[in-house]
């Protein structure tokens, strides 16, 4: 087999056989394939697409090339939920829980941020003494012992993946559907799940900008499922707007546990509903939405869902005298009123900034050997369609870097828009496609 010749093949819009992709994805990893080479091919598939098959093809290949986390000695059924990141994206940290206390085994794990998007392993080291590094040993343990674990991964998943990707970043073919989508499907694939539920987040905070353009990485993703075996669902949700009112790791996890106990802001009670009731659904707790919607109801107000997060965080050696009482948590040095410009009618924010800023601010990171500091973030005071006026904050900073605080305050009052019109405003939850 020659590289070459699949390159022609596919610059020529013909298809790929199994073989010459995981001829492909093979020699590439092991380095026998020069990056100006692979360059060429994703170039091809980026101009040419692939079809539903080669797509599969692809994922599974990518997930053959390192290894394979088997949790069937934990459950038959494991359900995974991956989010594809945004601004103030909490909603793991809220659903797991919930999740587990209905008595679906809840195996996680969850990356760190790099750039706008926050990270789930992050926002759970906020919590003083909570270990995301386990053994897999371990994480397997815990879900059998309370039935949640969320860590971050220390396996060598899909390593073909990351190095597709870097290439993708660096030739600017990251916005191909069947790459977008066979990445996302080989981690998810390699970490052992067989069920699969996506957070595909849409607008101006998310990747996918566009709702036609994430729906069809959503069927993309949904018919790799079928093609391997695996039964997936995509929620796609609005991303036009931080989610909730927080940005920042222990900013989060404080709001995730006002929402455990039942103090969600809108958005996230539609998005986290929306996501348990087809996690629920797929594990044939319920039959039907009305009755899944009730259990989910159910465990946050009996407070089964706050008990089982307290149980994930102890079992992970946090220390949960901080989930008792919130006010432990130390605030920053410097927590800074953002006035806006004019008054008006909030008609969009450009959440990408918001994000930016909060990694002015400290609390994301640039590159992945930069430190976070857990303390800063950003509280969001107004959001579209709301009212304001000049004297009245749309939000606060919290930051321990002084010198970054006059940056960070005008990125977040050029990422809102404000006019004397209202708009329509998009709903939370867009489409539910499966």
């Amino acid at each position: 087999m020659n590289i070459v010749n699949i390159i022609e093949k596919k610059r020529d819009k013909k298809e790929l056989t199994k073989e010459e992709i995981e001829y492909f994805i093979s020699e590439y990893s092991s380095g026998n394939i020069p990056d100006y080479q692979a360059a060429a091919l994703i170039m091809a598939i980026y101009l040419n697409g692939m079809n539903r098959r080669e797509t599969a093809d692809l994922t599974m290949a990518m997930a053959n090339s390192g290894e394979i986390l088997d949790l069937s000695d934990v459950s038959d059924l494991i359900i995974d939920k991956h989010s594809t990141g945004g601004v103030g994206d909490k909603i793991t940290i809220i659903l797991m829980p919930i999740i587990a206390a209905l008595g679906i085994p809840v195996a996680k794990m969850s990356g760190r941020g790099l750039g706008f998007t926050g990270g789930t392993a992050d926002k759970l080291e906020s919590i003083p003494g909570y270990n995301v590094d386990l053994s897999i040993d371990e994480f397997k343990q815990n879900v059998k012992d309370i039935g949640i674990s969320l860590i971050t991964s220390s396996l060598n998943l899909a390593p073909a993946d990351k190095k597709i990707y870097a290439l993708r970043d660096t030739i600017g073919c990251v916005s191909s559907i069947p790459l977008i989508a066979s990445s996302i499907m080989s981690k998810k694939i390699a970490s052992g799940s067989n069920k699969i539920v996506i957070d595909l987040t849409c607008g101006s905070g998310a990747f996918m900008k566009n709702i036609v353009k994430a729906a069809i990485l959503a069927r993309t993703m949904v018919g790799i499922g079928k093609s391997v075996g695996r039964e997936v669902r995509c929620v796609l949700t609005n991303m036009d707007e931080p989610v909730g009112y927080s940005v920042g790791n222990q900013l989060e996890i404080i709001e995730a546990v006002k929402a455990l106990k039942g103090d969600m802001a809108k958005d996230v009670e539609e998005i986290t509903y929306s996501l348990a009731i087809q996690i629920i659904l797929m594990s044939g707790k319920a039959k039907d939405e009305q009755s899944a919607h009730e259990m989910v109801k159910d465990v946050i107000e009996s407070g089964k869902a706050l008990d089982k997060f307290r149980e994930l965080v102890k079992k992970q050696g946090g220390d949960i005298s901080y989930i008792d009482d919130l006010s432990k948590f130390e605030e920053p040095k410097y927590i800074v009123p953002v006035f806006p410009k004019r008054g008006g009618n909030i008609v969009k924010i450009k959440t990408e900034k918001i994000g930016r800023a909060s990694v002015l601010l400290g609390a994301g990171r640039n590159n992945k050997d930069e430190k976070i500091d857990f303390q800063a973030g950003i509280i969001i005071n107004k959001k579209i369609n709301d009212i304001v006026k000049k004297d009245i904050p749309i939000a606060y900073i919290y930051t321990n870097r002084e010198n970054s605080i006059d940056e960070a305050i005008k990125e977040i009052q050029d990422s809102y828009v404000i006019l004397n019109i209202k708009r329509i405003k998009r709903r939370t939850v867009l489409q539910i496609i499966n």
